[in-house]
């Protein structure tokens, strides 16, 4: 890794690891960059440090963690391009690989979708944990569960959409699965089947079952009777194994 790219940066410590905080293209941008690192990385679009077992194990296994606010973004084109701001300054400033793993928490799911379905050469896996997999469950809360109007009012805006409009929107993550299926991007969804917040039937069920219909693959880790909106596994191994078989180097 070209480190003298971020030497002008904050440095601290997480989780005793190299931490740096800087601007990128006006965002604030926060980057973990392990002492053995290579050029492997991986993108988490939100939620920098919550239920982060595995990330503190994935970088100390040599993967560069990286983190650019799009907080309120809920996968719309405006939050997209600040992806695309990310990957250009890992990809072309610091020398990193061109396909970076995708860490997505609940609404990060939307993001880490919709932006493999534009970039399926840009991605080398998805994990996804109890991820949004369409507006309209959350925060729309048109199906079982209660969605969150607050965001619900901030998704509409940010995508510039009336409530029809979001409706009938048909570019949720359930909803682009072929280009990911086509170019065969491992999937892992870590979910519980009684999620009350991002209900499992209507989110990672469902994309599993899309996933499969297209021919794909997807390994499912089912967190089974626990109702509330649940994160993480307290033994992260699965996880990890999953995104260092498939995170690779330039």
């Amino acid at each position: 890794m070209k480190r003298e790219a971020v030497t002008s940066w904050e440095v601290s410590s997480w989780e005793g690891l190299p931490r740096y905080d800087g601007i990128v293209n006006g965002r604030k941008t926060t980057i973990i960059v392990p002492e053995n690192s290579d050029t492997r990385w991986a993108w988490r679009p939100e939620f920098f440090g919550a239920f982060a077992n595995a990330d503190v194990e994935l970088c100390r296994r040599g993967v560069t963690l990286a983190y650019i606010d799009i907080v309120d973004h809920y996968g719309s084109p405006k939050g997209l391009a600040r992806g695309d701001e990310l990957y250009r300054f890992m990809t072309n400033d610091l020398g990193m690989s061109k396909t970076p793993a995708l860490i997505a928490l609940s609404r990060a799911g939307l993001t880490a979708y919709r932006w493999a379905a534009l970039y399926p050469d840009r991605v080398s896996c998805i994990y996804a944990d109890a991820p949004v997999c369409d507006i309209k469950s959350w925060p729309g809360g048109k199906g079982t569960g209660p969605g969150s109007p607050n965001d619900w009012q901030k998704c509409l805006a940010v995508y510039g959409f009336t409530e029809s409009d979001a409706l009938s929107f048909r570019e949720n993550p359930i909803d682009i699965l072929e280009k990911i299926v086509a170019a065969e991007i491992p999937l892992l969804h870590v979910a519980g089947d009684a999620d009350e917040v991002v209900p499992f039937e209507e989110n990672t069920k469902l994309l599993v079952e899309r996933v499969r219909t297209l021919g794909g693959s997807i390994d499912l880790i089912v967190k089974p009777g626990v109702k509330h909106h649940p994160h993480g596994l307290t033994d992260p191994r699965p996880i990890v194994d999953f995104i260092l078989k498939h995170c690779r180097a330039a």
